[in-house]
């Protein structure tokens, strides 16, 4: 008679187990209506739950695609306080998509996922205010087609945190060093003056000031047709288009990038070897349009 409650406990922790697995995407269902209508219900129900928007535009410069991104002061505390890029986890995606029959397809970033990738141990004693943010921004898109089903792949929460493509592949703690000031000032004013300038075909989608902090992050769209997202989205599936756009973060004096190939894994983490060498050069194209930014 001790067989069942064995059996029943490995059951248990059987369930566990595949609990510990998260999505990178949540597919919010197809909505009536063309991109902007969508963009402004997606608006509301994140701002009904306390969401601050920081920024939208129209990844590959098309109609079709838009990605609005958005955040909030709790969620912000808790990603200054994490040193090593955790303000890069501060910024949270919708990504819309305009599809046949006049309908919009509403994605979402995974908050969970985006923490665990990017804050990394800290989610642990952070867990309830992080967890706060996940569930109110997942019940804001909830609401607005009742269903959330996961997709993109699956990854365990523990491989998140010091997750990495493959052996000798660059981890989250490999960043790309993409320029260096005399000062943060001086590295925040020439970054800003050459997205407003739009330098390399590159747009400001939205900005995370903390000066007390010394701290920074740029949203940059890639909007160069030959070697941004024009080229790359299309190729590895714009259905993940929440994962756009690319950041750059100023810490101190200097500015960094994290490595395509750790980013572009992350975001993409169904994609083949195969699949990823159709965009070998991205990686480094990526860090030539942040340097020039840089310049």
């Amino acid at each position: 008679m001790k067989v069942l409650p064995i059996i029943f406990a490995l059951l248990l922790s059987s369930v566990f187990a595949m609990s510990q697995e998260i999505p990178p995407y949540f597919n919010g269902g197809n909505m009536k209506g063309g991109i902007e209508a969508v963009s402004q219900k997606v608006t509301d129900a994140l701002q009904s739950k306390g969401f601050e928007m920081i920024g939208d535009y129209h990844p590959e410069g098309s109609k079709y695609l838009k990605v609005i991104v958005f955040t909030r002061k709790d969620l912000q505390d808790v990603c200054l306080n994490v040193k090593e890029r955790g303000l890069l986890a501060a910024a949270l995606k919708v990504g819309l998509k305009r599809i046949a029959d006049g309908k919009t397809l509403v994605t979402l970033l995974n908050p969970e996922y985006l923490f665990y990738g990017y804050l990394r141990d800290a989610v642990k004693k952070n867990r309830t205010a992080l967890m706060k943010v996940d569930k109110d921004a997942k019940d804001a898109i909830k609401s607005l087609n009742g269903k959330l089903i996961g997709f993109g792949g699956s990854i365990d929460k523990d491989d998140l945190k010091d997750y990495h493509y493959m052996a000798f592949m660059p981890y989250f703690t490999d960043p790309v060093t993409v320029g260096e000031f005399d000062s943060f000032e001086e590295g925040y004013q020439k970054i800003k003056s050459n997205l407003a300038a739009n330098k390399g075909n590159t747009v400001k989608v939205y900005e995370i000031y903390k000066p007390n902090s010394k701290k920074v992050v740029f949203g940059v769209g890639l909007l160069d047709k030959e070697d941004g997202e024009a080229f790359f989205l299309p190729v590895i599936g714009e259905k993940n288009l929440a994962a756009m756009p690319y950041e750059i973060i100023l810490e101190g004096n200097k500015a960094s990038i994290l490595a395509g190939k750790f980013r572009f894994a992350l975001f993409w983490p169904e994609l083949s070897m195969s699949e990823f060498m159709k965009i070998v050069n991205t990686p480094g194209d990526v860090e030539d349009f942040m340097e020039d930014l840089c310049k």
